[in-house]
């Protein structure tokens, strides 16, 4: 990327995480504010991408520290899940 396409993709992700947070806090609908939860927790991860957004770095690079940070969300949702299901199982075996 160049400089000027690097500081427009920064500023779009910016951009983006303004507005979600504009979202969440807008008195009008509560379907906005539905979509703004959603949109923040995108942003928040999109926002890891800002480091990465200088010269000389190609979309391909950014696509790949996306995946990566996808995957790890990933991983952290199975073991909160896993975490949870868990701890059902054993307050059930209380009973």
């Amino acid at each position: 990327m160049t400089a000027a396409q690097a500081k427009n993709v920064e500023r779009i992700i910016v951009g983006f995480c303004v507005l979600s947070i504009l979202a969440i806090f807008q008195p009008f609908s509560i379907h906005i504010f539905s979509v703004g939860c959603v949109a923040v927790i995108i942003s928040a991860l999109v926002f890891n991408l800002v480091p990465h957004c200088r010269e000389g770095v190609t979309v391909r690079d950014l696509l790949k520290v996306w995946v990566i940070i996808l995957v790890i969300l990933g991983v952290a949702a199975l073991l909160g899940i896993g975490t949870a299901f868990m701890y059902v199982k054993y307050l059930a075996s209380l009973r």
